[in-house]
């Protein structure tokens, strides 16, 4: 008698589940409860077995298809299995909890496999894809990393609402009349989420489109052509050619006393707030941190930073941090430099105190919440680097590569934050291009000497090349051209005149080296300039290209101006 062989009865019948792997053919004897396939749903991966033993007279799907529960998969041409009550007789059916309890083993092959779905994971793995490889990406969390989902886009989603209500407080001067304005932040979290997953869904198709298979687990490399891939349903080992670790950075954790508070939080908790403090003591006053200050500023709360070096944003040039130190008095965030937290204690009223060292002399400050800020550190706990032999830099803070991405072991790479190189995430996504160039016998070399960087404070800060500071630092002799906002017509438009550009050249050979920019549309602009640098362009170069009028980039033509002869819209 034919048997049908279909997805079991405790799927939905509109439930789609995948098929990964057929392991029997058509002809093939099989025996009760042998395994004909391998499907993935919504569930966790599972096996479909046979509940019957005879011959296999005809498959009906192949492997990748997508099937729902009334989908015949197989028929089998022999005799049924009779129903009886003990299960490891009667016919597999899908149990979920037992599965949570004993993972379905499978095993994969690829040419690149990728631990990390974050900027530098996904490019990767669609730059390996378009050039001919079969790709694995495993991700552990979300698609798109801490940069799409907890980083980047939704801290910059927060930085326009917080843009927005600004416009709003000041809608007088241009004019016009806004009443009982304010902030739900519910609403605001609530853009941010749909924002986020729309990028998401976008990575995830740029996934399918480029045919990369994406498992959601953990990753532990066994050997360096072996990967095991963990979730709560199912154990993957993978045989791979080459391996590329993207994994990414975790918040620092620094030694400070009652930091276990309950109304300390990282990061990612300030970007998921239903309420907005009244009063917020952040703890580091980097990029992460300046951020946060400016954004809940304009939603109303009363900022403090406390900042152990003698400047907030110490990368930047003196006179970039001079002016982000004007512009957050003006926002009334009060700054404590040269600062040194010792311990958080807990207050009344749901309240804390923040107790902290400044010139040799106790202060304190009282805080709804503390945001920690305090940086971010390579993830590369239970990798199982030891295992492949993989070394690690100098101060053991990330793994050591190459200029080609490649580690001591020549067929495994590391791309992004886990280098602990630089810790941007355009840095990580040209890095997994780099990598996976490389891998498919496309020789090339990352470049590290022509960076831009971006902090989106009020106004935004962007920087690229070397700056004045570590020109000086280096011996070289510079020249500088410096133009204010003030006297552009766009940023006196938008009533945003405050900050500056400045572009520095070498004196001797006239070629561009670095530039900043405090302003209007900051971010935006540095990608000329990065252009420029990258390709030994010269401010003459700059100044004989038409900049349309009227646009904040006629800054960079007036910078330009300054170094040959003296800016038009400036004495």
């Amino acid at each position: 008698m034919n048997i049908e062989v279909k997805l079991e009865n405790s799927l939905n019948k509109n439930d789609q589940t995948k098929i990964i792997k057929i392991l029997k053919n058509v002809g093939d004897t099989v025996k009760l409860n042998d395994v004909i396939f391998e499907v993935e749903s919504g569930k966790g991966a599972s096996t479909i077995n046979s509940k019957a033993q005879g011959t296999i007279e005809s498959i009906n799907v192949k492997e990748g298809d997508s099937v729902n529960a009334d989908k015949v998969l197989a028929q089998i041409n022999g005799e049924q299995a009779a129903k009886t009550g003990n299960s490891s007789t009667a016919p597999n059916t899908f149990n979920y909890f037992k599965n949570l309890i004993k993972p379905v083993k499978l095993e994969m092959e690829s040419d690149i496999t990728i631990i990390g779905g974050g900027p530098g994971g996904y490019v990767a793995a669609i730059q390996a894809a378009k050039l001919g490889a079969n790709v694995i990406l495993i991700e552990k969390e979300e698609i798109g990393g801490t940069c799409l989902n907890w980083g980047c886009i939704p801290t910059k989603t927060l930085v326009r609402s917080a843009q927005v209500f600004d416009t709003l407080k000041k809608a007088e001067e241009f004019g016009c009349y806004a009443e009982n304005i304010g902030i739900r932040m519910e609403k605001v979290i609530d853009r941010k989420d749909k924002v986020v997953t729309q990028l998401v869904q976008g990575i995830q198709y740029l996934m399918d489109k480029n045919n990369i298979k994406v498992i959601n687990g953990t990753a532990e490399i066994v050997d360096n052509e072996t990967i095991l891939a963990k979730s709560n349903t199912q154990e993957i080992t993978i045989k791979t050619k080459n391996i590329i670790i993207a994994t990414g950075s975790k918040s620092a954790v620094v030694p400070i006393k009652g930091i276990e508070n309950k109304n300390v939080i990282n990061s990612d908790d300030a970007l998921s707030l239903k309420e907005i403090p009244k009063k917020l003591v952040i703890v580091g006053g980097g990029v992460i941190g300046m951020e946060f200050a400016y954004i809940y500023a304009s939603f109303g709360s009363e900022v403090s930073v406390v900042e152990f070096m003698d400047q907030c944003l110490i990368s930047c040039d003196d006179d970039i941090c001079e002016e982000n130190k004007k512009s957050a008095e003006k926002k009334g965030i009060k700054l404590y430099t040269t600062a040194k937290v010792e311990e958080i204690i807990e207050a009344e009223n749901n309240e804390c105190i923040v107790h902290f060292i400044q010139d040799g002399k106790d202060k304190y400050i009282s805080a709804n919440k503390v945001l920690l800020s305090v940086g971010r550190t390579p993830y590369i706990d239970g990798l199982g680097l030891e295992r492949a032999g993989i070394e690690l830099n100098n101060n053991k803070r990330g793994i050591k590569v190459n200029s080609k991405m490649q580690t001591n072991v020549s067929n495994i790479y590391a791309i992004g934050d886990v280098t602990n190189i630089i810790l941007l995430a355009h840095v990580a996504s040209h890095q997994g291009v780099i990598a996976a160039n490389n891998i498919m016998g496309k020789p090339c070399d990352m470049d590290y000497t022509v960076v831009p960087s971006a902090i989106f404070t009020e106004p935004e800060i962007a920087m690229v090349g070397i700056g004045e500071k570590a020109a000086k630092l280096q011996g070289m002799e510079v020249e500088i051209g410096k133009f204010p906002f003030s006297a552009n017509g766009k940023a006196l438009s938008y009533g945003e005149s405050d900050g500056f550009i400045k572009i520095i050249r070498n004196k001797n050979t006239k070629i561009l080296i670095g530039a900043s920019i405090v302003g209007l549309h900051a971010t935006d602009l540095i990608a000329e300039l990065t252009l420029a640098i990258k390709n030994n362009l010269t401010a003459r170069e700059i100044t004989e290209t038409i900049h349309a009028h009227p646009t904040t980039a006629e800054v960079i033509h007036e910078s330009a101006l300054c170094l040959e002869g003296g800016a038009i819209h400036f004495a």
